[in-house]
């Protein structure tokens, strides 16, 4: 499962969870050109995701003591890429099925979500160190993150969703999928493929290689 997934769904899991320590198919190249995805007819390019990767590599750099912790922050995040193109396009898919819901996020409710995060994480540094480690959100986008995580709280309470029984789940996931169906979300291939049901990036098949590989096993 993505950490960006896990996070949503622990979000919304229990209404007390956003106060407490921190939480947490493919488009052609030639009609698409440059892009890493189109959501909702919008295009996510290729530059786009490079610089919000670069962000995060940017941060763990800098929290880094030397050259071989950040080798480490580095292993332990080695598909950064696709983990964030799944989180840019969910956030637009939770957001999405959250306006379809009516809901509507405030900047004050980040805000004082956001407050009441840091006190408990011992400070604003503390608290981006904490999403920057567990959820590679570099510690400009953590507003970003914590108005999705709301959003998604919101949309369960809205929709009667109680996320600690699994017809819970399955209605606030199909809220999800419903918005995924309606934002005809593609994929570069590189970065794989988008999984409308279950409203998440998926690794591409390709049935093609295996093949290829056969038939040359088969000369050789």
């Amino acid at each position: 499962m993505h950490r960006r997934r896990r996070r949503i769904a622990l979000a919304v899991s229990s209404a007390a969870l956003l106060a407490a320590t921190p939480l947490l198919t493919a488009c052609g190249n030639d009609a698409r050109p440059g892009a890493a995805a189109v959501v909702g007819g919008d295009r996510i390019t290729v530059a786009q995701l490079e610089g919000r990767v670069a962000e995060v590599r940017d941060a763990q750099r800098a929290a880094s003591a030397d050259e071989a912790q950040y080798a480490q922050a580095i292993a332990a995040t080695g598909g950064l890429s696709r983990d964030t193109l799944h989180t840019l396009v969910l956030d637009r898919v939770v957001h999405r099925a959250a306006a379809d819901a009516g809901v509507r996020v405030t900047r004050k409710q980040v805000q004082g979500v956001r407050s009441g995060l840091e006190q408990q994480a011992g400070g604003a540094k503390q608290l981006e160190a904490a999403w920057l480690q567990q959820y590679s959100v570099a510690p400009a986008r953590v507003d970003e993150a914590l108005r999705t995580e709301i959003e998604a709280q919101e949309l369960a309470k809205r929709l009667g969703a109680d996320m600690n029984t699994s017809t819970g789940q399955a209605t606030f996931w199909k809220a999800l999928s419903d918005a995924s169906k309606a934002l005809n979300i593609d994929l570069n291939p590189r970065y794989g493929t988008w999984d409308v049901d279950k409203s998440r990036r998926a690794d591409a098949k390709t049935p093609w290689i295996r093949e290829v590989t056969s038939a040359g096993d088969k000369q050789a």
